[in-house]
């Protein structure tokens, strides 16, 4: 890339300019929507990012990366945010299930409640998972307003 030169310069037509003054103005949008639509009106009047940092008090790479989506994949892609996936359950509903009828089951023998460790091994031992963490067992009974013992 040349020095002073934009890879993905952002020439909005009227009826995209006319867009993002609404959402702009309008202020019914989340914060990281309307300083996006900030950004791609400074970009479009030919602010450099340096100046649009200092306007917005917007990172480089934010304002970078809001051109880059704009000129790749249009408006609304430059605009939205997008989507975060979590990971993975670690259990799934029948295994969660199993868990919490285990954590309201009786103790051990010779214990008064059951414990988070207690409940882990147990889920390994009756071969409902093949690892799991007391963390992810802790989380599941958070979930559903269990603690071990109750």
């Amino acid at each position: 890339m040349l020095q002073g030169m934009k890879k993905y310069v952002v020439k909005l037509t009227p009826k995209e300019r006319k867009k993002l003054l609404g959402v702009v103005s309008k202020g019914k949008n989340k914060a990281s929507v309307i300083r996006r639509a900030h950004i791609l009106l400074k970009s479009d009047e030919g602010k450099t990012d340096q100046e649009i940092v200092e306007l917005l008090y917007s990172s480089e790479d934010t304002i970078g990366r809001t051109r880059q989506r704009f000129c790749e994949d249009g408006l609304e892609a430059a605009l939205e945010d997008r989507p975060h996936p979590g990971s993975d359950r670690k259990l799934d509903d029948g295994q969660e299930a199993y868990l919490v009828a285990l954590a309201c089951s009786d103790p051990p023998d010779g214990r008064k409640r059951w414990t988070l460790e207690l409940l882990t091994n147990r889920l390994v031992e009756d071969g409902i998972v093949e690892d799991i963490s007391t963390e992810t067992v802790r989380l599941v009974l958070k979930k559903t307003n269990l603690s071990p013992g109750e």
